[in-house]
């Protein structure tokens, strides 16, 4: 029995210089693919163009050439095996509909396509056409042929059009695909895009797998958008002087992304253009199915997640569109706006187009959900946590998201130099050396301060050695705008991105560093419960402590938080067992470091045993300050610190002349009338300062001096590992109590550090000048202005009553566990 669809179409090819054939399809595969490049048709995307273009756009009758040269080929390209026997009749029967609808009979069709080719020039009789037509008409009037009325009743029993794109739920992703190449067919096949592999290389730079998953990841997490979302925050905030000048500084083709980039905030434009990397994803994962790169179930997650991702910021298809517009044009360095209508009227406009269905909705939700799952698992290694922190900091990090990839001999050279510059870290100090970067202690301390600055219960700011500094202070008192937020990230960041110049450098344990980077991925995931927790606690602290000779980090952290596919928000984000990647140390010895004061720069950190290199010049600190040469000798100075002391030397040599003036006058003008050693030269620059009741030295407690000095030896020793950690614990607990002992709260104990440092300095021509930077020190420590001075603010003194309001989240040091009798 006859196909009428079939028999007709198989007429109309006749007029395309074929031989009838009751079936169109029958043209020898290697042949229909000649033909098909011989018509300009090299791949399945130019069929899908050639195919959407013959039906015009919405309201204007088709060209009828176009559509019989569609009709050709449908044919061929359902002869090489580009379309299945399901595609190809529906684009006939479509085809056959729109020929119809427009000519109710051979003659007026015929005629059509006349008119058609005399308008493009064509001569009568020049190809053979007239013949073709009496053919035709010979077919539909005998046996063979089917006439156009037979045709007419055919559709009308078929009067559903069918689907002319793929119609599985997955594969409606791929009308995404549509502003570079309609999808026609899936799965992907060798001839869907003609010289691929080159373009991939020249265009992106990709050669292989691991190449491409790269560019996919990086095109959803950050692509082009970020800097230019940047750019222009930036530049809103500016006066045009301001843009000008910023305009002025580019150079090449930066300098035309420039200008079209002011001329869209000029006049209004919205600053929005993700689609110019979201579209592209699609576009990529589709080149990667192609290949052979990508199984059919990868391609189609990626091409999910970039509609995942435009479904987000989209309402309908021409938002879509123009949003790529602006984005083609910022990366050309030309304005396309004006060209939008003529680019993008035929996917917005025809009847035949991919984009007919609404766009929001286009895609189900468990698709959606299994595209999710599958680009998190990329992502779940905990080196991407580290990856996302640093390269807030360093965006051209972002691209190394995906499969691990080789790191270049230069980018290898920086990382190691930048340790050695800015840390003084070394790959022979070994792995355990990062732990000194973890500093729980300062997120503990800056929390206290928050939560004592949202309850107006922060130290005065007037002490007894000055007043605070005024810029100090109001960093101080703003931290109660951090109060909710855990202050963990202000550290974990920095972390972050020391860890990954560990990464590059490619001189440290992989396998140890991997274990930190799930100790750092372990840790936040405690702490904030989603990435708008991590970033919003983020912004919050770097708006609060921002670095000096640093531009601030708060624009690109908004940023992160505001783009649905950055990083952070495609984290394995899932809480487990808590480990850091550095040791948390209990209230109390935190508050035992913190009595070593202005002395030595704030312990944030437990200290462990350094390297060599770092061992030397501490050794060389003890020599020149104590004279001690041993973990023997320094022991045993601890023990005189902690059992007696500078403070007793005072007390026998020095405080009994308080209660004789004469015979200190006496002794001063013995020593000042003769030639003095330097032993002598001491005693008596310290009896002058007993005459003066310097710096109150005669009315007030020195143990604190002991205290801080042993504190500071005993760290010391930990590092040179002279002390074992349990010994080095034993020594903070004795310098804890003995603190609490001599001093009712931090004031009391800077009075006494302060007047023991007075005291026993030696003399020297800085005496002035380090004494008051003393001073200056006490008061930043004492009131917390700057906030990072010291931790005395946010502590409680040894012994004293509790006097700070608790946090609002567990991001604090756990308290030494006390047993109820």
């Amino acid at each position: 029995m006859i196909d009428p669809l079939n028999a007709w179409w198989a007429q109309q090819l006749v007029l395309c210089d074929w031989a009838f054939d009751p079936d169109p399809l029958s043209v020898e595969p290697q042949a229909a693919l000649m033909r098909l490049h011989g018509l300009g048709v090299a791949d399945r995307g130019e069929l899908g163009w050639r195919l959407v273009e013959s039906f015009g756009v919405g309201g204007s009758m088709a060209d009828p050439a176009r559509l019989l040269a569609a009709l050709e080929l449908v044919a061929l390209a359902g002869a090489a095996g580009w379309l299945d026997e399901r595609a190809g009749r529906a684009w006939a029967h479509r085809l056959a509909a729109e020929i119809s609808a427009h000519h109710r009979d051979l003659d007026a069709w015929l005629s059509a396509l006349r008119r058609a080719r005399s308008a493009e020039g064509w001569v009568r009789g020049d190809d053979g056409f007239f013949e073709a037509c009496e053919a035709l008409a010979a077919l539909e009037h005998d046996g063979d042929g089917i006439t156009w009325e037979r045709l007419g009743e055919w559709l009308a029993i078929h009067d559903t059009l069918p689907p002319l794109w793929p119609v599985e739920e997955e594969a409606q992703v791929w009308r995404l695909r549509a502003g570079f190449a309609p999808v026609i067919s899936v799965p992907a096949i060798e001839g869907d895009w003609s010289g691929l592999a080159g373009w991939l290389g020249e265009a992106w730079q990709i050669h292989h797998r691991d190449d491409l998953i790269r560019s996919l990841l990086w095109l959803g997490g950050q692509g082009d958008r970020q800097g230019w979302d940047l750019d222009a925050t930036r530049l809103l905030e500016s006066d045009p002087a301001s843009r000008y000048a910023w305009l002025h500084k580019l150079e090449g083709e930066d300098q035309r992304y420039g200008r079209v980039l002011l001329e869209f905030i000029e006049h209004g434009e919205p600053l929005e253009w993700a689609a110019w990397d979201w579209l592209r994803l699609i576009d990529l994962a589709w080149a990667g199915a192609c290949m052979g790169w990508l199984s059919g179930r990868e391609a189609a997650d990626f091409a999910l997640h970039g509609a995942d991702l435009v479904m987000h910021r989209y309402s309908d298809w021409a938002a879509l569109a123009r949003a790529y517009q602006r984005g083609r044009s910022l990366f050309e360095g030309r304005n396309l706006l004006s060209t939008f209508e003529a680019d993008w009227r035929l996917l917005l406009q025809s009847p035949v187009s991919p984009w007919r269905p609404a766009l929001q909705g286009l895609v189900g939700h468990e698709p959606l959900e299994r595209s999710r799952q599958a680009i998190r698992a990329w992502r779940a290694d905990p080196r991407h946590w580290v990856l996302a922190l640093a390269a807030v900091r360093e965006p051209e990090l972002a691209a190394r998201q995906g499969p691990a990839g080789p790191v270049a001999v230069a980018r290898r050279e920086d990382a190691l130099q930048y340790l050695a510059e800015t840390l003084d870290l070394h790959p022979d100090e070994g792995i355990s050396a990062l732990s000194r970067y973890w500093l729980p202690a300062q997120a503990h301390h800056l929390n206290q301060l928050a939560a004592d600055a949202a309850h107006g219960a922060l130290p005065p700011a007037e002490t007894s050695f000055g007043h605070a500094d005024p810029a100090g202070l109001a960093s101080r008192d703003a931290l109660r705008r951090g109060s909710r937020h855990a202050a963990t990230i202000h550290m974990a960041e920095k972390y972050a991105f020391y860890l990954q110049m560990a990464m590059d450098c490619e001189a440290f344990d992989a396998e140890g560093l991997a274990a930190l980077a799930d100790a750092l991925r372990a840790s936040l995931c405690r702490f904030y419960p989603d990435p708008r927790r991590l970033l919003e606690a983020w912004a919050t602290w770097e708006g609060l402590l921002p670095e000096e000779e640093q531009p601030s980090l708060v624009v690109e952290i908004r940023w992160h938080e505001e783009d649905p596919g950055s990083l952070f928000h495609w984290l394995d984000w899932r809480a487990g067992e808590w480990q850091e990647p550095g040791p948390r140390p209990s209230l109390n010895l935190f508050t035992a470091m913190a009595l070593v004061g202005p002395l030595n720069s704030p312990a944030w950190s437990l200290p462990h045993p350094e390297s060599e290199r770092e061992r030397v010049s501490i050794r060389e600190w003890i020599d020149g300050h104590y004279g001690l040469q041993g973990a023997e000798e320094l022991g045993e100075f601890l023990e005189f610190l902690l059992e007696s002391g500078d403070r007793q030397e005072y007390l026998i040599n020095y405080a009994p002349y308080t209660l004789n003036a004469a015979r200190l006058g006496s002794e001063i003008a013995t020593l000042e009338s003769g030639e003095c050693s330097d032993e002598e030269r001491t005693h008596l620059l310290r009896l002058q300062r007993v005459r003066d009741n310097e710096d109150g030295c005669n009315e007030t407690d020195m143990a604190a001096w002991d205290v801080a000095q042993a504190v500071d030896l005993a760290i010391a020793a930990r590092q040179l590992g002279w002390l074992e950690e349990r010994a080095f614990v034993a020594v903070l607990e004795r310098a804890h109590g003995l603190a609490a002992a001599h001093y009712s709260g931090w004031e009391a104990y800077a009075r006494g550090l302060y007047a023991g440092f007075s005291f026993f300095m030696g003399e020297t021509p800085e005496r002035e000048s380090f004494v008051a930077g003393f001073r200056q020190a006490l008061v930043a420590w004492l009131s917390a202005a700057p906030p990072l001075a010291g931790p005395w603010a946010s502590l409680e003194f040894p012994g004293a009553r509790p006097r700070h309001w608790a946090p609002m989240h567990i991001d604090t040091l756990p308290g030494d566990s006390r047993t109820l009798h």
